[in-house]
């Protein structure tokens, strides 16, 4: 498997979080993959295999692009051969205004817009072997797109302060980062996102323990809940399960047993 991440002009980075492409050989892939949770939407451009979601019980294929909003539940992808990926990871309460979509909470969307015109072009980059021209389509695409929006200060400033505290400050303080009463702040971020900052915040934090007990299954669960900001050991492993479907406990023992052979494939794709 091959992935590689890569920084935003400067004049994306209220909006976009980072590019990513990520390269996994036919010998490299499972079936059907999980993906987790995050704090992230991702807009996914996908080349080689086709790729499915299960839904009621059946394949559903997904087109190229589509969309990975917030999710509340892990989701299970498949696919047969070798896929690429070229992606956009967007902060969820810039993404909508940046495409002109009406915000919404699908976990998986499937839209059309002007930006499934890149296809061919990005088609023909990657099969050459030039990521570096498909992302370059990308990053053009998304600076003309962010030309033509007005920024949102107010929701770049709670973002921030969001992001800088992985999700455990207060909505109060939030709104007081972003110089906004909080009826204000929640009013304009579930305009833009279609979620509550305290929805948001909670993805975010479930984000951390996640990573880190993929990446250090030993941790001390009471020592993650105190510096996460959650109440208690057994708040930490409510809001987990909630959103995983597990116990920590039960991912950590995953992680340990099988993520030499797994890869990163508890991440939405491939996500930090």
């Amino acid at each position: 498997m091959h992935h590689q991440e890569f920084e935003p002009p400067e004049e994306l980075r209220d909006t976009i979080k980072c590019f990513w492409y990520n390269r996994r050989d036919s010998e490299e892939l499972h079936p059907g993959f999980e993906v987790q949770p995050d704090g992230y939407a991702e807009i996914i451009f996908y080349f080689g295999s086709a790729l499915s979601i299960s839904y009621n019980g059946r394949l559903q294929p997904l087109p190229s692009p589509f969309m990975m909003g917030l999710l509340n539940q892990p989701v299970v992808f498949y696919t047969e051969n070798r896929l690429e990926i070229v992606a956009i990871r967007c902060f969820p309460w810039t993404v909508f205004d940046l495409l002109g979509l009406q915000p919404g909470k699908d976990g998986v969307r499937i839209f059309e817009h002007p930006i499934a015109r890149l296809q061919p072009a990005l088609n023909k980059w990657i099969n050459a072997g030039r990521v570096d021209e498909a992302l370059a389509e990308v990053k053009q695409y998304f600076l003309d797109a962010r030309s033509g929006v007005a920024g949102d200060s107010m929701l770049y400033k709670a973002g921030v302060a969001m992001r800088k505290t992985n999700g455990t400050m207060p909505v109060s303080q939030v709104a007081a980062a972003a110089h906004a009463t909080v009826r204000t702040l929640e009013r304009n971020f579930k305009q833009s996102s279609g979620y509550s900052v305290k929805d948001v915040s909670g993805l975010m934090r479930f984000e951390q323990v996640r990573n880190r007990l993929w990446h250090y299954p030993d941790s001390n669960l009471a020592g993650l809940a105190h510096e996460l900001g959650y109440t208690d050991q057994p708040h930490l492993s409510r809001e987990f399960k909630r959103y995983s479907g597990t116990t920590p406990a039960a991912f950590a023992r995953k992680a340990k047993k099988g993520k030499q052979a797994a890869g990163n494939d508890f991440v939405a794709f491939i996500q930090s």
